[in-house]
């Protein structure tokens, strides 16, 4: 395993990142395609055995299962220390005008909550989910660095939104002596480029990480593209962010290309690629199956020509933003 700098910080993360939206009771929350618990646990101790350091989940994914299923694995890990966890806040928790969003009353009380279900003292990467439009950015950042000077987070990160508004963020904790952001996980893969225009090099102006959520495009560049799976069926999320098929097909199609000539699977080239890119610290992973962890690791050691990413890159067109809400 390689392991980079998180951003312009101290904190050493694998260049792979385990996302565990994959893992959680299926009845509950939005995602009926996640495993339970007795499928989870070989495949999170199976990352943590090939060298995966970092790991992403977010108190809204299962309705909190997903945090349970992580914490109570890394409890029989036995090496808290070693691992970089992340969670995130924002989405709705429980009923009412206060049971969702970035209000200081929300972020105070869903980080102890976090905390609870993880089994931890501490968080290392505490993101927010999405932006609060009936927030105001001051109200959030202050919180943010609270819980950070309380010693419940080490480091603060964010999560799709608009460059102007991630801007705006970091000004805020700047001008105020706050915490600032240190990484962004954004929406970025081959089907889904709009974040080259803005927030890739204001990250890179910025010296913030970025871990880039759904680099296979929620499966979507692993097969063909008339093959279907059951998160296919029933993402109902995934189903608003690639809405440009005849495009998209072009792009799949030349992922199989490249991947044939090579010999290896899609997987391997569509997360090459992500990887090849500079401004990106550590794709977020999803991994059902323990092929998903293999295909990930040979992805690590796959380097592309440039004529290969010319030819996955030729068919793209410009894409409606998706992804910030």
């Amino acid at each position: 395993m390689k392991y980079v700098k998180l951003g312009h910080t101290g904190l050493d993360v694998s260049r792979l990142c385990l996302g565990c939206m994959t893992y959680g009771v299926s009845e509950r929350g939005a995602h009926a395609w996640t495993l339970d618990e007795e499928a989870s646990r070989p495949l999170i101790r199976r990352a943590l055995e090939l060298g995966i350091n970092f790991l992403d989940t977010a108190n809204v994914y299962s309705d909190g299962t997903s945090e349970e299923f992580v914490g109570r694995v890394l409890k029989e890990h036995g090496q808290r220390d070693a691992i970089v966890l992340a969670t995130k806040v924002h989405g709705r928790m429980h009923a009412g005008p206060n049971g969702m969003g970035l209000s200081r009353k929300a972020i105070l009380s869903e980080v102890d909550h976090s905390l609870r279900r993880l089994g931890t003292d501490y968080v290392d990467l505490y993101q927010i989910h999405r932006w609060d439009h009936r927030t105001p950015i001051e109200e959030t950042m202050e919180a943010l660095h609270d819980v950070v000077k309380a010693g419940k987070v080490r480091y603060i990160g964010a999560s799709s939104m608009y460059a102007w508004q991630f801007a705006k963020a970091q000004h805020v904790a700047e001008r105020n002596g706050w915490t600032r952001f240190v990484s962004m996980q954004n929406h970025y893969n081959l089907l889904y480029r709009e974040e080259e225009r803005e927030m890739m090099p204001l990250c890179q102006d910025m010296g913030v990480a970025v871990i880039p959520w759904s680099p296979l495009a929620r499966g979507r560049l692993t097969r063909a593209w008339d093959e279907g799976s059951e998160r296919l069926q029933t993402d109902k999320y995934g189903k608003t962010l690639y809405v440009t098929p005849d495009a998209d097909r072009r792009v799949v199609d030349a992922v199989a290309s490249v991947a044939a000539a090579r010999g290896v699977p899609k997987a391997q080239v569509a997360l090459a690629w992500v990887l090849s890119k500079p401004w990106v610290t550590a794709p977020i992973v999803g991994a059902s199956k323990a092929q998903h962890l293999d295909d990930a690791m040979a992805a690590l050691a796959l380097s592309l020509t440039p004529e290969e990413i010319g030819v996955l890159e030729e068919h793209y067109v410009p894409h409606a933003v998706s992804g910030h809400a």
